[in-house]
């Protein structure tokens, strides 16, 4: 597996609240001193790490006492997150302490990575963490966030965590062992998919609804989302089981899991547009324009048919083909008014439509990225 110190020198590791915390809501300290053990075995030999930790809600719903593991509502779950953040950062600290590792906390939420300036910074520090030997420990800053600026589970956290970290691989430790052709719960023939190329409609066919474990908030979904995200990056992602003790030195041994293949390391940019959640707009386009963009052409004002949504020049667009699928996403090089003035116009009217000289593309491909 690609996952190894040598074959891997940043490594992140995402760990869900099932594993973590048990269900009368207190911390599995026997499971996760064992997986402290796999990070500082990791750690001696190279490898730097980066957890992407959830548990914070289940940990303070139980010392708050709130029904449904404090995900009754936003207000619960905020308040639930602010008290167990604390319990979850002593115990890794603690944990990762007695191994001789030093742990370090940040906590983000999904502005921090979309905008582009608060993203590098966070790259910053990640790296200058690294650098120093430390292990930082990140989870949502759940007791902040609202519903509208929340990734909503920690598996797409943990791949753009990746990319801010520069990380090699991503490795997800679920409640299950990896993707599977079907529900194993409901079909004694599924199979274990041990490699998938590309995430296409096959593969997200496959994937449930839910975990099935009823404490976290993401299930096989997420975790496609995930490995699109750290893939179109060139970032290898695994999703293996965490039930079994010392779960990264079983993976190690095993290999049981499904990898999902890296494609070519993407430029700086076009990775962190890849990987966003969010857009400001969107342009429709027309088959021409689609065809144009796949072989690394920039989006020009006579292949767009429409504009939808509020932007300004230098915000994140989608780029929607006539099927209604984005297609790509970039930074648009004029507001959404003069776009949408502008859309379906060729080159030499569009000086006299904006009153000044116009830039040639409404988005360059410089600062575009194919999804």
């Amino acid at each position: 597996m690609p996952f190894t110190p040598g074959a891997c020198p940043r490594l992140v590791v995402k760990i869900g609240s099932s594993l973590l915390v048990d269900r009368e809501g207190a911390v599995r300290r026997e499971w996760l001193a064992g997986l402290a053990d796999d990070l500082a075995a990791r750690h001696a030999a190279g490898q730097r790490l980066v957890i992407v930790s959830s548990g914070a809600i289940a940990l303070g719903a139980r010392r708050l006492a709130l029904a449904k593991g404090g995900r009754a509502s936003l207000e619960d779950a905020q308040a639930a997150a602010a008290v167990g953040q604390i319990a979850l950062s002593q115990a890794w600290a603690e944990l990762l302490g007695a191994r001789g590792l030093t742990a370090a906390q940040m906590l983000v939420t999904l502005d921090d990575l979309e905008d582009r300036r608060r993203y590098l910074n966070a790259s910053a520090t990640l790296g200058r963490l690294l650098s120093l030997g430390a292990v930082p420990v990140i989870n949502e800053n759940d007791s902040v966030a609202t519903a509208e600026i929340r990734f909503g589970d920690n598996d797409r956290l943990a791949a753009r965590v990746g990319q801010a970290a520069g990380a090699d691989g991503v490795i997800l430790l679920s409640d299950v062992d990896g993707l599977f052709t079907a529900n194993p719960g409901r079909d004694p023939s599924a199979k274990l998919v041990k490699r998938v190329e590309a995430v296409d409609d096959q593969i997200r066919a496959m994937a449930g609804a839910d975990s099935g474990s009823g404490m976290g908030s993401g299930g096989m979904a997420s975790k496609l989302q995930a490995a699109e995200i750290a893939t179109r990056a060139g970032i290898a992602l695994a999703i293996t089981s965490g039930t079994r003790a010392n779960p990264l030195a079983a993976f190690a041994a095993d290999g049981r899991g499904t990898l999902f293949v890296a494609s070519g390391r993407a430029r700086a940019r076009q990775g962190w547009l890849g990987g966003r959640l969010t857009a400001r707009g969107r342009i429709r386009v027309d088959a021409g324009a689609v065809a144009a963009l796949r072989v690394g052409k920039s989006l020009l004002p006579a292949g767009a048919v429409g504009v939808e949504g509020r932007f300004e020049r230098g915000q994140v667009v989608d780029i929607v083909g006539p099927d209604g699928a984005a297609v790509a996403r970039g930074l648009a090089e004029y507001p959404a008014a003069e776009a949408a003035l502008i859309a379906g116009r060729r080159s030499g009217e569009l000086a006299d439509l904006l009153g000044h000289a116009p830039r040639s593309a409404l988005v360059h491909r410089d600062h575009l990225v194919l999804l």
